[in-house]
């Protein structure tokens, strides 16, 4: 088959890492892949994809709001994809990449689109709402990336999703480095570290776990960080962010923004962290809180644990996130509640090696079991009911 994969960024994305996975998993089937994405300003994909990629020129205007960006950006990945000759499936993964498909089946050049969904946003934006429900409910067939959301996809809007819960290659995450040496290599040493990627948003409950941090320093031992990476994203969160930054003077938290953080400082602000020093990063994170009001199947969940099973490391994980049902042995938390999160990273923090290994070891075992690439024949076999072959 020739499959047409569209994303909206080439960001480090939960989607966008999910299409290139999703990608190099189908074409190793044999399948003719390519993947298409907007480029804003030139950049190009965090990490070279196996499969052909077209990079879709789009300028970033500082000055646009939000709903008139979504909309020229589906309208400028539409034109792109109108040249794009014929393919038997177009797969989107956002909301933006399934607006242009949409745009194309009402042309008749499109003859089916196919929407994973990974979560459900609560927006203000009455343009956001309309592109969300539509890449929903008027596409035509859906797969979810966990039970949590297809169930919450049929209560909230009526519509069948299949679930393939996406796979993780843990042999991208075997570095082979220790805690030590990755910790040298991060610039934080042997220092405890609670790690957190997706950077400082409202749907990562941010503001939350920074509160929970604070509340759990004191027992978390000297030179506790906070360690936040990532956080590329099309929205404008500077409000939220500033907040967040009040939050931390408030807490009388030092924060640093960049890489090697200060040795006086409690919260580290990465930014993007490059892809081959991911598996570095999760090697020298003795705790990883994932603890979103909002996510998907939560898929640097799943890397951590990839990373970490041989040199230790805990995970928190939220229970209403699509990984819980999965990744059981995690320290689960209620990510609208400070002190349930607290909770949880001081266990997690606290726990002996013994139970640690035996924790990481469960979930790594189901990641073998249920990951690699897998996932692919999965994604094919629920195309194959959906679209009646």
């Amino acid at each position: 088959m020739r499959i047409r994969l569209a994303t909206y960024s080439t960001k480090p994305r939960g989607g966008v890492v999910h299409a290139l996975h999703l990608g190099e998993a189908l074409a190793e089937r044999g399948h003719d892949v390519e993947l298409w994405a907007l480029s804003a300003d030139g950049a190009r994909f965090y990490r070279p994809p196996g499969v052909p990629a077209h990079l879709v020129p789009v300028e970033r205007r500082e000055d646009e709001a939000v709903e008139d960006r979504i909309l020229r950006y589906a309208a400028v990945l539409a034109g792109a994809l109108r040249e794009a000759g014929e393919a038997d499936v177009h797969h989107a993964e956002d909301c933006l990449s399934a607006s242009s498909f949409l745009q194309l089946r009402a042309e008749g050049r499109v003859p089916a689109v196919v929407r994973t969904v990974h979560h459900v946003d609560v927006f203000a934006q009455s343009v956001l709402e309309e592109c969300q429900r539509a890449s929903i409910q008027d596409v035509d067939h859906r797969v979810c990336v966990s039970r949590f959301w297809a169930e919450r996809l049929q209560a909230e809007f009526g519509v069948a999703a299949d679930v393939v819960p996406n796979g993780v290659d843990a042999g991208r995450f075997d570095s082979g480095l220790d805690r030590a040496e990755a910790g040298r290599r991060m610039g934080w040493g042997d220092r405890r570290v609670i790690l957190t990627v997706g950077g400082v948003e409202p749907r990562k409950g941010s503001r939350t776990l920074l509160e929970a941090f604070a509340r759990a320093r004191g027992r978390l031992g000297d030179g506790a960080l906070l360690v936040v990476a990532g956080g590329e994203t099309l929205f404008d969160y500077a409000d939220y962010r500033a907040a967040w930054r009040e939050d931390a003077d408030r807490l009388d938290l030092r924060v640093h923004d960049g890489p090697r953080p200060a040795a006086d400082a409690d919260v580290a602000v990465l930014g993007t962290v490059a892809d081959p020093d991911m598996a570095a990063l999760y090697r020298a994170a003795d705790v990883m809180a994932v603890t979103p009001l909002r996510d998907g199947m939560n898929l640097v969940a799943k890397e951590y644990v990839a990373a970490r099973v041989d040199s230790g490391g805990a995970l928190v994980l939220s229970e209403f996130a699509g990984a819980a049902r999965e990744l059981r042995d995690a320290y689960l938390c209620n990510p609208h509640d400070i002190n349930s999160i607290k909770d949880a990273l001081l266990r997690a923090a606290g726990a002996d090696r013994g139970e640690a290994t035996r924790r990481m070891t469960s979930m790594r075992r189901y990641l073998r079991e249920h990951g690699g690439r897998q996932w692919a024949a999965d994604f094919l076999t629920a195309l194959d009911s959906g679209l009646g072959g």
